[in-house]
């Protein structure tokens, strides 16, 4: 069956009261985009349901992505026909045929948006619902839950009709909660911390440290990746790589091993902190899950958090690792954060580190280093792409001004 429209359902933007404008603005401009390499669509975003006019375009193609787009409940593909009763009738008929195997029930749900047509809801479902009959004279009619909803909308350019309703990803509009920068290392967890912030609204920009020669290649083009699977439910990430080196070579050699991964913490918290000022975030977001590593601990967090006043979103931080890869394979980070590239957080990691770091002596450590000197450079040397999922468009941008 060729589709004509899709039609949105909202969920959650219903509550929003005066912001809800806003809000339907909001997912409207990131249903576009995710819907970009589809031109000929057209939206048309209302108080109730978003349309999408497909004009010709492949449905199949697009029902995938916008099952990702935040904000979304449900949306049903549907057919317009003319407002001719007996054309609507037919149609009808038509879809019954299409989709009836033996043994199913089923409704029709007419909702009327232009009340000056010539039958009301209740004529119209039971019109049609005998049309039915004339096709499948056994058929039974069920009201709560049937088999088959056929879904009848009279509007003034025409009636459409749909029986499929696909669920949406859920949440809130990306962008509609402010941003975030999400320190995306290549593992389990932060794509998820990533994925999860997202659902409540926030526009995720991933913030990736690389230290070469002794990270690769590969481990850099692992974490853009883990990007790009983020990036269908906003339409785009913005992914800033951050040169790391130069840092961990001089934190190994002047601060003792036990304090090897606090200090280099709070040096990653330091700079993602300095990215978030000059790029309008709000918030910090990582994976960090509590009592999972030696710099997951809560003394661990203390020493580390100690850098910033900004707050730090963790939205896996109560979960179990059990937990953590269930979300990671739905949303189908699981297999590329497994892949066996070393980061930042493992080249250096001493056998032994301290899991309750003390904080003056943490600080005392950090002192020997020529902070501001090592993070302007390791901020001038910042390489900034949009992670789509056709494209990556590579800019450099200097931040020197922030020290």
């Amino acid at each position: 069956m060729k589709y004509t429209e899709i039609m949105v359902r909202y969920g959650e933007l219903s509550t929003k009261g005066k912001n809800r404008k806003s809000f339907i603005m909001q997912l409207a401009a990131n249903v576009k985009h995710a819907l970009g390499s589809f031109p000929a669509i057209k939206i048309h975003a209302d108080r109730d349901r978003m349309h999408l006019l497909l004009n010709g375009e492949d449905s199949t193609q697009i029902i995938p992505k916008l099952e990702k787009v935040f904000g979304i409940q449900s949306f049903s593909p549907s057919i317009r026909v003319d407002r001719e009763f007996s054309v609507v009738r037919s149609a009808v008929q038509e879809i019954i045929k299409t989709i009836y195997q033996e043994g199913m029930t089923f409704k029709i749900t007419t909702k009327r948006s232009d009340h000056t047509y010539e039958m009301d809801s209740n004529e119209l479902n039971r019109e049609l619902g005998g049309a039915v009959f004339e096709v499948y004279p056994d058929i039974q009619v069920q009201m709560k839950k049937p088999d088959i909803n056929i879904r009848v909308e009279i509007r003034r350019e025409g009636v459409y009709l749909s029986y499929e309703t696909i669920l949406g990803a859920g949440g809130l509009p990306v962008g509609t909660s402010g941003r975030g920068m999400l320190m995306l290392s290549g593992g389990i967890d932060s794509p998820v911390a990533g994925y999860l912030s997202m659902k409540r609204g926030v526009e995720v920009e991933a913030v990736h440290f690389a230290s070469p020669p002794y990270t690769s290649e590969q481990a850099l083009q692992k974490a853009k990746d883990l990007a790009g699977k983020l990036a269908p439910y906003s339409g785009s990430v913005q992914f800033i790589e951050v040169p790391f080196t130069e840092i961990q070579e001089e934190i190994k050699r002047v601060v003792p091993q036990g304090y090897l991964m606090t200090v280099t913490r709070r040096l990653m918290l330091r700079l993602t902190d300095a990215l978030r000022e000059q790029r309008n975030g709000l918030v910090i977001i990582n994976g960090e899950s509590l009592g999972q590593v030696a710099s997951q601990t809560l003394q661990s967090m203390v020493a580390i958090n100690e850098v910033t006043s900004t707050p730090i979103i963790r939205p896996v931080v109560s979960m179990d690792k059990n937990e953590i890869i269930e979300i990671a394979e739905r949303i189908d980070t699981f297999e590329l954060a497994i892949q066996p590239f070393e980061d930042c957080c493992t080249i250096f990691a001493p056998p032994q580190p301290k899991t309750r770091p003390k904080l003056e002596k943490t600080q005392a450590y950090e002192a020997r280093l020529d902070l501001e000197g090592l993070m302007a450079r390791a901020l001038a040397g910042i390489k900034v792409s949009e992670i789509t999922a056709d494209s990556q468009t590579e800019t450099e941008e200097d931040f020197s001004d922030l020290l």
